[in-house]
């Protein structure tokens, strides 16, 4: 984009709407969004395949941001180090640039690297949940099971007591 046509754009944008500015591309107030509150919308739910999905994607981006995004750093400062070398203040703010870059590219993989970790251990985490809740509702079925095997018809005395008479003879 030449600097003509941004001056251009900018004349446009503010001949239409003079008193909102410069803006940003953002969801307006009045019409975006989710509306309601989570109970209108249901629970949030997220399966095995969805965290895994998430943890790769961010080990990747950890991998592409490496192999990509941190090749420009080095040129960069080879030519910021010519340039002050040849007595120019460009290569100076260059050198800068070159390593902010490189912070911030280093901050970044170090976000995808916790969110990839985040996400084994989550995943880890839940699964030993699952199979715990597992063996405790398996283990209450077996326990309801006994109790469903009764001795005569619903609401009678259970035999295998015996009678409240019988327990006194043999207790005199």
């Amino acid at each position: 984009m030449a600097w003509e046509e941004w001056d251009r754009l900018k004349a446009q944008a503010a001949a239409q709407e003079p008193s909102a500015g410069m803006q940003l591309n953002q969801v307006d107030g009045g019409g975006g969004g989710v509306t309601g509150t989570p109970s209108t919308y249901g629970d949030l739910t997220v399966s095995q395949g969805d965290l895994a999905k998430i943890g790769e994607h961010a080990f990747s981006l950890y991998n592409d941001l490496w192999d990509k995004a941190r090749r420009v750093v080095p040129s960069s400062e080879t030519a910021a180090g010519k340039l002050s070398g040849d007595g120019f203040a460009l290569g100076g703010g260059l050198q800068h640039v070159a390593t902010r870059w490189d912070e911030q590219v280093s901050s970044l993989r170090d976000a995808c690297a916790h969110i990839s970790n985040h996400m084994r251990v989550t995943k880890k985490i839940h699964s030993g949940d699952e199979e715990y809740v597992r063996r405790q509702m398996s283990s209450i079925d077996l326990l309801d099971g006994g109790f469903n095997e009764r001795v005569g018809r619903a609401g009678e005395k259970n035999s295998v007591y015996g009678d409240k008479s019988d327990n006194e003879k043999k207790a005199g």
